[in-house]
Protein backbone atom coordinates (compact mmCIF):
# COMPACT_ATOMS: atom_id res chain seq x y z
CA UNK A 1 0.00 0.00 0.00
CA UNK A 2 1.42 3.35 -0.56
CA UNK A 3 2.23 5.80 1.91
CA UNK A 4 -0.08 8.62 3.39
CA UNK A 5 1.65 11.17 1.51
CA UNK A 6 1.75 9.23 -1.52
CA UNK A 7 -2.01 8.62 -1.68
CA UNK A 8 -3.09 12.34 -0.66
CA UNK A 9 -0.97 13.41 -3.51
CA UNK A 10 -2.16 11.05 -6.47
CA UNK A 11 -5.43 11.56 -4.82
CA UNK A 12 -5.07 15.33 -5.44
CA UNK A 13 -3.61 14.47 -8.75
CA UNK A 14 -6.82 12.33 -9.97
CA UNK A 15 -8.97 15.08 -8.76
CA UNK A 16 -7.18 18.08 -10.95
CA UNK A 17 -7.38 15.29 -13.93
CA UNK A 18 -11.30 15.02 -13.53
CA UNK A 19 -11.18 18.72 -13.31
CA UNK A 20 -9.30 19.52 -16.54
CA UNK A 21 -12.04 17.00 -18.04
CA UNK A 22 -14.41 19.17 -17.28
CA UNK A 23 -12.97 22.44 -18.02
CA UNK A 24 -12.16 20.83 -21.97
CA UNK A 25 -15.88 19.75 -22.08
CA UNK A 26 -16.99 22.93 -21.43
CA UNK A 27 -15.04 24.80 -23.39
CA UNK A 28 -15.83 22.76 -26.40
CA UNK A 29 -19.69 23.55 -25.64
CA UNK A 30 -19.54 27.16 -25.22
CA UNK A 31 -19.30 29.86 -28.19
CA UNK A 32 -17.12 32.73 -25.94
CA UNK A 33 -13.41 31.40 -27.34
CA UNK A 34 -13.42 35.00 -29.37
CA UNK A 35 -15.04 38.20 -29.18
CA UNK A 36 -14.35 40.59 -31.35
CA UNK A 37 -15.59 44.58 -32.99
CA UNK A 38 -16.13 44.67 -36.73
CA UNK A 39 -16.70 47.65 -38.92
CA UNK A 40 -19.39 47.91 -41.79
CA UNK A 41 -17.10 49.07 -44.28
CA UNK A 42 -18.83 48.88 -46.86
CA UNK A 43 -22.17 51.20 -45.66
CA UNK A 44 -19.53 53.49 -43.57
CA UNK A 45 -17.65 54.16 -47.09
CA UNK A 46 -21.56 54.32 -48.56
CA UNK A 47 -21.87 57.83 -46.30
CA UNK A 48 -18.10 58.50 -46.00
CA UNK A 49 -18.86 58.66 -42.12
CA UNK A 50 -16.41 60.15 -40.09
CA UNK A 51 -15.02 59.20 -36.85
CA UNK A 52 -18.18 60.16 -34.47
CA UNK A 53 -20.21 59.14 -37.15
CA UNK A 54 -18.02 55.51 -37.37
CA UNK A 55 -20.29 54.17 -34.41
CA UNK A 56 -23.62 53.35 -36.13
CA UNK A 57 -21.38 51.22 -37.91
CA UNK A 58 -19.63 49.14 -35.69
CA UNK A 59 -21.14 46.07 -34.37
CA UNK A 60 -20.14 42.80 -31.96
CA UNK A 61 -19.20 39.25 -33.28
CA UNK A 62 -18.66 36.01 -30.52
CA UNK A 63 -17.85 32.54 -31.88
CA UNK A 64 -16.55 29.51 -30.22
CA UNK A 65 -15.54 25.92 -32.11
CA UNK A 66 -19.56 25.31 -33.20
CA UNK A 67 -21.48 28.49 -33.35
CA UNK A 68 -21.44 32.33 -32.72
CA UNK A 69 -23.01 35.40 -33.25
CA UNK A 70 -23.23 38.85 -34.74
CA UNK A 71 -24.58 42.57 -34.22
CA UNK A 72 -24.51 43.86 -37.57
CA UNK A 73 -24.41 47.89 -37.57
CA UNK A 74 -24.84 48.98 -41.01
CA UNK A 75 -26.19 52.23 -40.49
CA UNK A 76 -29.99 51.53 -40.21
CA UNK A 77 -29.53 49.96 -36.30
CA UNK A 78 -28.28 46.82 -35.42
CA UNK A 79 -28.99 43.27 -36.71
CA UNK A 80 -28.65 40.27 -34.58
CA UNK A 81 -27.76 37.00 -36.35
CA UNK A 82 -26.48 33.47 -34.95
CA UNK A 83 -24.94 31.11 -36.94
CA UNK A 84 -23.48 27.38 -36.97
CA UNK A 85 -19.66 26.31 -38.01
CA UNK A 86 -20.92 22.91 -39.25
CA UNK A 87 -21.88 22.05 -42.03
CA UNK A 88 -21.63 25.02 -44.19
CA UNK A 89 -19.22 27.41 -42.94
CA UNK A 90 -16.60 25.35 -42.07
CA UNK A 91 -15.92 24.87 -46.25
CA UNK A 92 -15.04 28.68 -45.76
CA UNK A 93 -12.71 28.46 -43.15
CA UNK A 94 -9.46 26.22 -43.12
CA UNK A 95 -11.47 22.97 -42.93
CA UNK A 96 -8.34 21.07 -42.17
CA UNK A 97 -6.81 23.58 -39.15
CA UNK A 98 -10.33 23.85 -37.55
CA UNK A 99 -11.13 20.09 -37.39
CA UNK A 100 -7.31 19.66 -36.17
CA UNK A 101 -8.57 21.79 -33.29
CA UNK A 102 -11.52 19.68 -32.23
CA UNK A 103 -9.42 16.46 -32.59
CA UNK A 104 -6.82 17.46 -30.37
CA UNK A 105 -9.19 18.69 -28.23
CA UNK A 106 -11.50 15.27 -28.11
CA UNK A 107 -7.90 13.22 -27.74
CA UNK A 108 -7.16 15.60 -24.71
CA UNK A 109 -10.34 14.84 -23.08
CA UNK A 110 -9.43 10.70 -23.53
CA UNK A 111 -6.45 11.23 -22.16
CA UNK A 112 -7.61 13.39 -19.08
CA UNK A 113 -10.29 10.28 -18.33
CA UNK A 114 -6.92 7.48 -18.69
CA UNK A 115 -4.49 9.73 -16.66
CA UNK A 116 -7.99 10.11 -14.00
CA UNK A 117 -7.59 6.20 -13.30
CA UNK A 118 -4.46 5.71 -13.65
CA UNK A 119 -4.08 8.62 -10.99
CA UNK A 120 -6.73 6.57 -8.94
CA UNK A 121 -5.03 3.30 -8.99
CA UNK A 122 -1.83 4.46 -7.43
CA UNK A 123 -3.56 6.13 -4.70
CA UNK A 124 -4.96 2.64 -3.99
CA UNK A 125 -2.08 0.67 -4.72
CA UNK A 126 1.36 -0.09 -6.13
CA UNK A 127 1.34 -1.44 -9.30
CA UNK A 128 3.42 -4.26 -10.20
CA UNK A 129 3.90 -2.62 -13.48
CA UNK A 130 6.32 0.33 -14.01
CA UNK A 131 3.90 1.28 -16.77
CA UNK A 132 1.05 1.69 -14.39
CA UNK A 133 2.76 2.96 -11.99
CA UNK A 134 4.03 6.73 -11.70
CA UNK A 135 5.70 6.50 -15.07
CA UNK A 136 2.59 5.95 -16.63
CA UNK A 137 0.21 8.80 -15.08
CA UNK A 138 3.07 10.93 -15.92
CA UNK A 139 2.74 9.65 -19.62
CA UNK A 140 -0.86 10.62 -19.70
CA UNK A 141 -0.69 13.62 -18.33
CA UNK A 142 2.27 14.79 -20.10
CA UNK A 143 -0.51 13.70 -23.33
CA UNK A 144 -3.30 15.42 -22.52
CA UNK A 145 -1.15 18.51 -21.52
CA UNK A 146 0.56 18.44 -24.77
CA UNK A 147 -3.07 18.12 -26.89
CA UNK A 148 -4.45 20.98 -25.01
CA UNK A 149 -1.18 22.82 -26.02
CA UNK A 150 -1.70 22.11 -29.32
CA UNK A 151 -5.48 23.14 -29.96
CA UNK A 152 -4.97 25.86 -28.40
CA UNK A 153 -1.81 26.74 -30.40
CA UNK A 154 -3.72 26.14 -33.70
CA UNK A 155 -6.65 27.94 -32.84
CA UNK A 156 -4.48 30.91 -32.04
CA UNK A 157 -2.50 30.51 -35.73
CA UNK A 158 -6.31 30.31 -37.35
CA UNK A 159 -7.61 33.08 -35.54
CA UNK A 160 -3.94 35.42 -36.26
CA UNK A 161 -3.06 33.66 -39.51
CA UNK A 162 -6.06 32.56 -41.07
CA UNK A 163 -7.86 35.31 -40.52
CA UNK A 164 -10.95 33.33 -38.93
CA UNK A 165 -12.74 36.18 -37.26
CA UNK A 166 -12.69 38.36 -40.43
CA UNK A 167 -14.13 35.22 -42.65
CA UNK A 168 -16.82 34.40 -40.53
CA UNK A 169 -18.01 37.64 -40.41
CA UNK A 170 -17.85 38.09 -43.98
CA UNK A 171 -20.28 34.37 -44.11
CA UNK A 172 -22.71 34.84 -46.66
CA UNK A 173 -22.26 38.86 -46.95
CA UNK A 174 -22.55 40.04 -50.41
CA UNK A 175 -23.74 43.02 -50.49
CA UNK A 176 -21.60 44.60 -46.97
CA UNK A 177 -18.10 43.79 -46.49
CA UNK A 178 -17.04 43.41 -42.80
CA UNK A 179 -13.28 44.52 -41.21
CA UNK A 180 -11.83 43.50 -37.92
CA UNK A 181 -11.12 46.61 -35.56
CA UNK A 182 -10.73 44.46 -32.61
CA UNK A 183 -10.47 40.97 -31.64
CA UNK A 184 -10.14 39.06 -27.86
CA UNK A 185 -9.52 35.87 -26.64
CA UNK A 186 -12.28 34.68 -24.42
CA UNK A 187 -12.79 32.54 -21.30
CA UNK A 188 -13.02 29.22 -22.78
CA UNK A 189 -9.77 30.02 -24.90
CA UNK A 190 -7.99 30.42 -21.36
CA UNK A 191 -10.11 27.41 -19.52
CA UNK A 192 -8.40 25.16 -21.70
CA UNK A 193 -4.65 26.92 -21.29
CA UNK A 194 -6.16 26.34 -17.65
CA UNK A 195 -7.02 22.79 -18.50
CA UNK A 196 -3.01 22.12 -19.70
CA UNK A 197 -1.85 24.29 -16.63
CA UNK A 198 -3.77 22.15 -14.30
CA UNK A 199 -2.00 18.93 -16.13
CA UNK A 200 1.83 20.44 -15.37
CA UNK A 201 0.73 20.78 -11.81
CA UNK A 202 -0.16 16.97 -11.93
CA UNK A 203 3.33 16.39 -13.53
CA UNK A 204 4.64 18.37 -10.63
CA UNK A 205 2.95 16.49 -8.08
CA UNK A 206 3.58 13.06 -9.51
CA UNK A 207 7.82 13.46 -8.98
CA UNK A 208 7.23 14.83 -5.61
CA UNK A 209 5.49 11.88 -5.16
CA UNK A 210 8.14 10.00 -6.11
CA UNK A 211 10.92 11.44 -3.64
CA UNK A 212 12.27 9.42 -0.73
CA UNK A 213 12.07 11.60 2.30
CA UNK A 214 14.60 10.71 4.99
CA UNK A 215 12.70 8.85 8.18
CA UNK A 216 13.35 10.72 11.33
CA UNK A 217 14.69 8.45 14.06
CA UNK A 218 13.82 9.09 17.96
CA UNK A 219 17.36 8.46 19.31
CA UNK A 220 17.03 6.36 22.63
CA UNK A 221 18.96 7.17 25.46
CA UNK A 222 21.47 3.95 26.63
CA UNK A 223 20.63 2.95 30.05
CA UNK A 224 23.30 2.27 32.16
CA UNK A 225 22.95 -0.67 34.57
CA UNK A 226 25.80 -0.57 37.39
CA UNK A 227 26.58 -2.99 40.43
CA UNK A 228 24.55 -0.68 43.00
CA UNK A 229 21.53 -0.75 40.47
CA UNK A 230 21.28 -4.61 41.08
CA UNK A 231 21.44 -4.78 44.54
CA UNK A 232 18.76 -2.12 44.90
Amino acid sequence: MPGCFKKTLFALASLISFVSFILIVVAMGTPKWMTGKILCKTGADLVNATDPELVKFIGEIYYGLFRGGKIRQCGLGGRRSKFTIFPHMVKKLNTGLHVMIIMFLCVAIFFSLVSFGFCILNAIKVPYRAINGPAGACLWNFLAGGFVVLAVTSFMAAVKLHHLTERIANFRENVFRFVILEERFEVCYWICVASATAHAVNLLLIAISGIHFPKIKTKTEEVNVTAEDIMY
